[in-house]
């Protein structure tokens, strides 16, 4: 049995400006909608044709970007919207945890508001009483029911919302990005909450940012691009798929850091040059303004210039090129090299930086005691890590050229960005290898 039925669903918005603020009524009532009055190019449309069946007493999870028409889908099965075009049509008793407690009175204590609310939801006052201190135990607000719900903070007016939503026993529950309502030991008993709803048969629409809540709970995923459908089906190859294509964006965008980075310092290497002094017709090299102390250094490039960094890549598995890696995955510096004349006296050096500036890791050839020997011409570098044992989050590399005294030929500090992606959400900057070991008479429920 089908519990929710979206067909060819198409849901069109006027874009507002400031030289046309309103469709005239007549035309409205003439039309039919104040939308059909406008050009094209004055709407837009925020779902497209989008068609998708939720079986009764299944999950089924939609995943996508900001913007992409989930919240739009949700509205539209909650009956708060219409479609433009199209149809939808839902099978028994819906509660929506959408825009929670969005019907709550500010001046009137949360007693009175936690019986308008269930009234509108579809109880009747007796069930509402016979279900009242289920709802305040669960929204943790026994010492505060009565006091007005203007004095509740954020917190408080969210759980009493999702409270009184998730306990009027719904055929249909929609979900939009709720489960920030409380603190952690909160979360669980709304995710436990869930879990009972699924194994009474309860259908569940849920639309989250939580690509592991999907994975866990639903039995079919959709994810939406820009309105439309982009992949529907198993939630893991579901996730999978956008995954993959959150990471080209960011792939895309941090490519375009590195690039205005290098580009900035190069401008302000070559202003530097520039103000070189001319001594009897022959221009000499200023001396390279070297910061006292390279941590506290900003973001730039200064050296001569005789041995030269020429490019800086970013390497994985199988020595593609990129700029997001997974914890734990191969990841290689890649320096291309230039010595405008031959030389004897060099180090190469890496650091790596986490967003707050700290150093994560340094090492130079000549600390791990490489001597020089011979460099002419144009050439490789290559810092390989075999496990990029690193938490998730985005870090900066320092890459150098110098003499073993430190004299600098080429540095480049903080002007290549990559990110580490990780599905466990520890802290810090390293993530050792380890694992965990307990007495069989200490046990854990399955990880969220």
């Amino acid at each position: 049995m089908t519990a929710i039925e979206v067909s060819n669903a198409t849901k069109i918005y006027r874009r507002y400006s400031r030289r046309r603020q309103f469709a005239t009524l007549k035309s409205a009532m003439l039309r039919g909608s104040v939308i059909a009055d406008l050009r094209p190019e004055e709407t837009f449309a925020a779902v497209r044709d989008v068609s998708f069946q939720v079986a009764s007493g299944t999950t089924f999870g939609i995943v996508g970007r900001n913007g992409s028409g989930k919240s739009t889908i949700l509205k539209m099965v909650a009956g708060i919207t219409k479609p433009t075009s199209g149809r939808v049509r839902v099978e028994g008793r819906i509660s929506a945890l959408i825009e929670l407690g969005a019907g709550f009175h500010p001046e009137i204590s949360g007693r009175e508001n936690v019986f308008i609310n269930g009234i509108m939801l579809g109880l009747s006052k007796r069930e509402v009483a016979r279900r009242f201190d289920e709802i305040v135990e669960f929204a943790e607000l026994e010492e505060f029911i009565d006091a007005p719900v203007k004095t509740y903070s954020s917190g408080m007016y969210m759980r009493l919302g999702f409270a009184v939503a998730i306990n009027v026993d719904p055929d249909v529950l929609l979900i939009d990005e709720v489960l920030a309502v409380g603190d952690e030991a909160f979360t669980h008993k709304c995710l436990d909450k869930f879990g009972e709803f699924r194994r009474r048969g309860k259908t569940i629409l849920l639309v989250t940012h939580s690509l592991g809540l999907v994975e866990r709970f639903c039995d079919e995923a959709l994810w939406l691009e820009s309105g439309e459908i982009r992949a529907a089906g198993d939630p893991k190859r579901v996730v999978g798929a956008y995954i993959t294509d959150v990471e080209k964006s960011e792939e895309e965008h941090l490519a375009a850091v590195n690039a205005r980075a290098r580009e900035t310092a190069d401008q302000g290497a070559a202003a530097a040059r520039s103000d070189e002094t001319a001594v009897a017709g022959e221009v000499m090299p200023a001396p390279p303004d070297v910061p006292a102390d390279m941590f506290q250094a900003g973001e730039g490039r200064w050296g001569s210039r005789e041995l030269e960094i020429v490019d800086v890549q970013f390497a994985g598995d199988n020595g593609r090129i990129a700029h997001i890696f997974h914890t734990g995955e191969p990841f290689t510096v890649r320096l291309k090299v230039r010595a405008t004349r031959p030389a004897d006296d060099f180090v190469f050096g890496i650091g790596i930086f986490n967003a707050d500036g700290i150093c994560c890791y340094g090492t130079n050839t000549g600390i791990e005691d490489l001597a020089s020997a011979e460099w002419s011409g144009e050439g490789e570098v290559h810092f390989a890590i075999d496990n990029l044992d690193l938490v998730e989050g985005t870090y900066k590399v320092d890459v150098a050229v110098h003499k073993r005294d430190g004299y600098p030929y080429d540095y480049h500090r903080l002007l290549y960005s990559f990110r580490v992606k990780s599905r466990t959400k520890d802290v810090g900057i390293y993530r050792p290898r380890h694992r965990w070991q307990f007495s069989p008479n200490i046990r854990f429920k399955p990880p969220i």
